[in-house]
């Protein structure tokens, strides 16, 4: 008891809730507070606010790693194995474990309560549900855990290190917490005004918290979908049965404010380039026909915007690396593509684009202080000062490549000078602290169940119209719903081979002859376009069948609050394309990389897998350090995979 008084003493002192101030009522003083006298919701609603991660482990966590291993920018950090101890140490010791414990803190404290019959002014029913909600909230905050380092505690002891299990123990535990949790939940329970505020994200609609414990059942059932498949189908069935997040109101999020504490924007670190990287460029590109014209419709994009759809652009051989299996290399697009999906151009805002309502001002001052005017030369390999060729970012829709680096980007001012004002990049909306921060969207159940449907699982809907409606809530998310029922009837292929339509599973040919221009001599002229090699990439199997679709449309939906979840999808089934990194010098952290390595094919060791341990871990368990690596197989790097990723 005497832990459990100083950690609800602390949650005072940290200003964990304004109804601390309770604690002058019971006429006892602070140090001694029983547990049965303090609602338990002060500590659930502190760790739900301080899991919303402060600008400091928001940026390095957040941003410079799961963002970078979803690709859902680019930046060279995990994306090419490369890690932070400082970082991990910070989220590992200071964040994920004292969100943990204050979600431990709340269930013991419901327990005191319940065990007491001191409800401290609520009924019985209130406090169980609160203890319930506190488990589903701790079965998340598990399942961030797990998913990041690999393994994991199935129950945090206050004050102490965890106690690991295997990363299959822990995910057997937090299915079972859901379940059970859930059925304990009275939903006719209504909270009064005060009880509200202990719950920033669902302010204790309690029928809204048994629906988020379905769907995130659904969520990592379907994660043993390929190392345990029997489990999955029969998890995700039965969750498939109760209520679910399918409508926007129910969806899971949290509100930022402008301020620097934890509800300050996970992405709103104004000095964060969060450029669109080149997986979005090739996923995003010409999928669902839309014709970019009926999108941008203002007078300032016409004569950007290309009108031939069989466009590539200006091709710079030398100044881009080649060393890559994506399709696109070598090429930049000189203004807007023909066709693009049309939430590229809710998400990101395109180089000087001053007048688009999501545009950062930020982004402007950056590249035109230091350059005085946005024009990025490039210089001839065979000189320091000799440039051969111009390009005008402006208006152009491009997408950066990882792992950049070598002679020719030295050459290349595109990027050598500041991606920053060469390439699209994220929306002022996500940069500052007034939106909501998402952590389960209603697209993603209707893609769970759409996925479960193509399986042949029982989900309750068939796959077709689960897909039609996790595409039709995400174009209702970016507010570009008028495009919708045209992008869902278009068969044209993005540049890794993909389309929209469902039905539409035929692959695409292995070469196209399209149009481009050589960017040194302004010679127009035709290119054998290549598509990914279906066998050749990670996945294996087809670049167009009803999976590969599906999870390409819930990578996008995801974007950008659910890096996490995207990049978890590709670690399970190498879903969707992402290119193996584009490089003229080896990658430190990743040693199987190599100049040709992509000419064999993607491999797992070529992708981030997961979180390295910090090394505080070690020094300050070294028995429990060892048991987690034994767990992970006996090493303990990015690379590693973890039980449930695909192998």
């Amino acid at each position: 008891m005497k832990k459990i008084n100083y950690i609800l003493f602390s949650l005072c002192l940290g200003g964990a809730v304004s109804a601390c101030s309770d604690f002058d009522e019971v006429n006892t003083d602070p140090k001694a507070a029983q547990a049965d006298q303090v609602q338990a919701y002060y500590a659930l609603n502190k760790s739900i606010v301080d899991a919303q991660q402060s600008p400091h482990e928001a940026e390095r966590i957040f941003v410079y790693n799961w963002k970078s291993a979803a690709r859902f920018h680019q930046m060279n950090f995990l994306v090419t194995g490369s890690y932070s101890d400082d970082y991990n140490n910070d989220y590992h010791n200071s964040r994920i474990t004292a969100w943990m414990k204050n979600a431990t803190l709340a269930i013991n404290l419901a327990d005191a309560q319940l065990a007491s019959g001191n409800y401290t002014g609520r009924n019985e029913t209130f406090v169980n549900n609160v203890k319930q909600v506190s488990r589903i909230w701790y079965a998340y905050l598990t399942s961030e855990y797990v998913d990041n380092f690999g393994v994991g505690p199935t129950g945090m002891v206050i004050g102490e290190v965890p106690d690991f299990k295997s990363c299959q123990d822990v995910y057997t535990y937090m299915l079972s917490e859901l379940k059970d949790a859930a059925s304990k939940i009275d939903t006719s329970i209504t909270p009064d005004d005060v009880e509200k505020t202990g719950d920033a994200a669902y302010a204790f609609d309690f029928s809204k918290w048994v629906k988020y414990a379905n769907s995130m059942r659904m969520r990592l059932a379907m994660r043993l979908s390929e190392v345990d498949p029997t489990t999955a189908k029969s998890e995700f069935e039965d969750a498939a049965k109760g209520e679910l997040i399918i409508s926007a109101d129910d969806i899971f999020k949290v509100a930022e404010k402008d301020v620097w504490d934890n509800l300050a924007g996970v992405m709103s670190r104004s000095w964060n380039q969060q450029c669109v990287s080149m997986t979005i460029f090739n996923l995003m590109t010409n999928l669902g026909g839309v014709p970019t014209a009926s999108q941008l419709t203002a007078d300032r994009y016409q004569a950007y915007i290309k009108d031939n759809a069989n466009y590539l652009g200006l091709y710079f051989p030398d100044h881009f690396s080649l060393n890559s299996d994506n399709p696109s290399k070598g090429f930049w697009m000189d203004g807007i593509p023909h066709s693009v999906d049309p939430r590229a151009f809710k998400l990101y805002y395109l180089p000087e684009d001053s007048e688009a309502d999501n545009y950062s001002t930020w982004s402007e001052s950056n590249y035109k202080v230091r350059n005085g005017k946005n024009v990025r030369g490039l210089i001839n390999p065979n000189s320091a000062t000799d440039t051969i060729a111009f390009v005008k970012p402006a208006m152009c829709w491009n997408g950066v490549a990882n792992g950049y680096g070598g002679p020719k980007y030295s050459k290349n001012m595109i990027m050598n000078t500041s991606i920053w004002g060469s390439y699209p990049s994220l929306g002022k909306q996500y940069r500052t602290s007034n939106n909501d921060r998402i952590f389960f969207g209603d697209w993603e159940t209707w893609f769970l169940l759409a996925e479960g449907a193509v399986r042949g699982w029982n989900a309750g809907f068939d796959a077709e119209t689960a897909y039609t409606n996790g595409i039709k809530a995400s174009f209702v998310y970016n507010g570009c719903s008028q495009f919708v029922d045209e992008y869902l009837q278009s068969e044209t292929y993005n540049r890794v081979g993909t389309s929209v339509k469902f039905s539409h599973t035929e692959e695409p040919p292995a070469t196209v002859e399209m149009d481009y221009i050589d960017g040194y001599t302004g010679k127009a002229g035709k290119f054998t376009y290549t598509y990914p090699v279906a066998s050749k990439t990670l996945y294996g199997k087809a670049l167009n069948d009803k999976l590969t679709k599906i999870i390409t449309q819930k990578y996008i939906a995801q974007m950008p609050y659910l890096p996490l979840e995207a990049w978890s999808d590709h670690r399970r089934l190498g879903l969707p394309f992402f290119e193996i990194p584009s490089a003229e010098e080896p990658l430190t952290n990743m040693p199987e990389w190599n100049v040709d390595v992509y000419k064999s094919g993607q491999k797992v060791s070529l992708y981030p897998q997961r979180l390295k341990f910090p090394s505080s871990l070690q020094n300050a368990d070294p028995e429990g350090y060892q048991k987690a690596v034994q767990f992970l197989g006996g090493t303990e790097t990015t690379l590693t995979p973890i039980w449930w990723a695909k192998h």
